[in-house]
């Protein structure tokens, strides 16, 4: 299929892009199933509890088992007690298991997304930029005239490191690569943006 391509000065072009990444059947539970697992895999678990066999101490118990009259209890460590361990308490990351995602899921779900976005008039691909842009001013005029205030650009190496200066300092708008981007960065912005050099680069990995 043919999508429009537009330079800085807003002149249109056309370029020749994948089906199955920009027009690809839209997969919400799998979407739904992907940004799921990631952002179970961001979150940082480091809370951790001592547990009863990691308090340091003597084992021995603290009192003969019969004729004293009191409960039956065996060391110190028990989490009955001030400075035993303490029962069900978080275990830190190390305890939890990182959810895996294949291959093929990233690919359907990216693909799916970009679809999405396609099909909502959300994409934008722009020519490769020629010329280094130094000044934030001249930078976020652009984004303005382009109406990408709230996006993600994805940028081939090139382009990136001609806008990279002028553009950090812009908040609601994420520069950022080929490798990486996930599933996750394309939902949480409103556009997403792209050279046609990104575009090809993409593609290869589709290929």
């Amino acid at each position: 299929m043919k999508i429009d391509k537009i330079n800085l000065s807003g002149k249109k072009d056309s370029i020749e892009v994948m089906d199955k990444i920009f027009s690809a059947k839209i997969n919400n539970k799998l979407v739904n199933n992907v940004l799921y697992k990631t952002n179970a895999n961001y979150k940082g678990r480091h809370a951790k509890t001592k547990q009863q066999n990691e308090v340091s101490g003597p084992t021995s118990k603290i009192y003969a088992q019969k004729g004293t009259g009191n409960a039956r209890h065996a060391s110190r460590k028990a989490p009955i007690f001030v400075g035993g361990g303490i029962a069900h308490g978080p275990k830190g990351e190390l305890a939890y298991k990182k959810r895996k995602l294949n291959k093929s899921e990233k690919k359907q779900s990216i693909a799916s997304l970009i679809s999405e976005k396609m099909k909502n008039k959300d994409l934008l691909v722009f020519s490769d930029f020629s010329s280094e842009i130094k000044k934030t001013k001249e930078m976020n005029n652009i984004i303005e005239k382009f109406e990408i205030t709230n996006s993600i650009m994805i940028l081939d190496k090139n382009s990136k490191t001609k806008i990279e200066k002028s553009i950090r300092n812009i908040p609601n708008v994420k520069v950022t690569d080929i490798n990486h981007f996930s599933a996750f960065d394309i939902v949480k912005f409103d556009k997403i943006v792209f050279t046609e050099s990104s575009v090809k680069e993409l593609e290869k990995r589709y290929v």
